[in-house]
């Protein structure tokens, strides 16, 4: 007896470790952030960066100019750690926040361009859907 029914095709990975309202923000206007390292002695640093969403590697990557040449590089080589913020005010009165974290593995990258990319292991999100939505992601690396 043979079964009737649609052709079965392999399972397709998700398309993104962000929820599509965080996809949607990632993809709006916002171009600033801060990213989080930490130094050789253990002191925190954080620092305003450019940023953009990497869609092939599903990364926050972090740009610069001469960014080789920075701490955060340096820390982020050394660790292999990094976190970012990209935030905003949807509005000041009332007062609304909206923001996503995203820790994780970093990659420090100098070949085509200096970039330090960051592998989503812990993604927080607040004000950009009803409600606050923190989790951990596996994602491949």
């Amino acid at each position: 007896m043979q079964l009737k029914g649609p052709p079965v095709t392999p399972l397709e990975q998700p398309t993104s470790v962000f929820t599509e309202d965080e996809l949607a923000y990632l993809h709006g206007e916002r171009r600033l952030a801060r990213i989080a390292t930490v130094g050789k002695d253990g002191t925190p640093h954080v620092v305003p960066v450019g940023w953009t969403h990497n869609v092939e590697h599903d990364t926050i990557d972090v740009t610069g100019n001469e960014l080789h040449q920075t701490k955060k590089f340096r820390d982020a080589a050394r660790t292999g750690r990094a976190t970012v913020v990209i935030d905003d005010l949807a509005s000041i009165n009332p007062f609304r926040p909206r923001a996503i974290e995203v820790r994780g593995h970093a990659e420090a990258i100098t070949e085509p361009q200096a970039v330090i990319r960051i592998h989503p292991e812990r993604i927080i999100s607040w004000g950009i859907s009803p409600q606050r939505n923190a989790r951990t992601v596996l994602a491949p690396r």
